[in-house]
C-alpha cells in the first residue's frame, strides 16, 4: 500500500467511532429474536457478537489475564465464553446502551493496534447484518487499512501464510498484496476472505478466486 494511502492513528479511531454508532443505529430496531438470531460466528448469537465489541472496548491487562486463567490459559476461549456470559447477564436494551457509551473510546488491548479495532468492527459488522438479510456498506479507506493490518500481522488470521501463491488486489482502491494467481475484487471483501467469510467469496473473480476454491478455501 502507498504511504500516502494511510490512514493516521487518528483516523483511524475516528472511523472506529463511526463504525460503533452506525452499530447502534443497525441494531436499534431489532427485535428480541433478531438479538437471538445466529451470526456468522459460529457458536455466536448476534448479542454474544455485540458483547464482544463492547468488551473489547474495556479490556485492560488485568482483566485479560483473569479472564485467560479462568479459560485454562486459552485466549481464543476467553474471548468466547466473556462475550457469552456479558450477554447472558445483562438486557438487550443495557448491552446496546454499553455499546452506545463505547462510541467514542480508544482503549487498544495489550498486543492490539486501533487498527485491530477497527478491523473487529467491520468485520463483525458484517457477522451481524449478513445473517439477518441487512445490508451494510463498509468504508473503503477503513476496509484498506484494516486488511493492510492483517495482512502485516501473523495469528490469528495468517493471511500471508494462507494466501501464499495467490495476489489479493483490490479494485476499488491501491491496496494490493503477494505473488501468484490474482484475486480481484473489492476490498470489503477482500477483507472478509482473508478473516474466513466465505460469503464474500461471490464478489470476487480472477484465476486466483477459481484456484483458491479448488482447495476447498481452507
Amino acid at each position: 500500500m502507498a504511504e500516502d494511502t494511510m490512514m493516521s492513528t487518528d483516523q483511524i479511531w475516528r472511523a472506529v467511532a463511526t463504525e460503533r454508532a452506525s452499530l447502534v443505529e443497525l441494531l436499534e430496531p431489532l427485535s428480541e429474536a433478531d438479538w437471538d438470531h445466529p451470526s456468522l460466528c459460529d457458536g455466536w448469537r448476534v448479542r454474544d457478537v455485540v458483547a464482544h465489541v463492547v468488551l473489547s472496548a474495556r479490556a485492560s491487562i488485568g482483566w485479560i489475564l483473569i479472564n485467560v486463567i479462568r479459560a485454562r490459559g486459552s485466549l481464543d476461549r476467553a474471548i468466547r465464553d466473556t462475550a457469552i456470559r456479558h450477554a447472558d447477564h445483562i438486557p438487550t436494551q443495557q448491552l446496546l446502551g454499553e455499546l452506545r457509551d463505547s462510541i467514542d473510546a480508544r482503549v487498544t488491548a495489550v498486543g492490539t493496534t486501533p487498527a485491530d479495532r477497527l478491523m473487529d468492527l467491520l468485520v463483525h459488522g458484517q457477522d451481524i447484518a449478513v445473517p439477518l438479510g441487512i445490508t451494510r456498506e463498509m468504508a473503503v479507506a477503513a476496509a484498506r487499512a484494516a486488511i493492510h493490518r492483517i495482512w502485516t500481522m501473523g495469528a490469528p488470521f495468517h493471511a500471508r501464510k494462507k494466501f501464499t501463491g495467490y495476489r489479493l488486489a483490490a479494485t476499488d482502491t491501491d491496496w494490493a498484496a503477494g505473488d501468484g494467481s490474482t484475486i480481484t475484487g473489492p476490498v470489503a471483501a477482500l477483507l472478509l476472505i482473508v478473516t474466513g467469510r466465505q460469503h464474500a467469496w461471490d464478489q470476487l473473480t480472477g484465476a486466483g478466486a477459481t484456484l483458491f476454491s479448488q482447495r476447498d478455501r481452507r
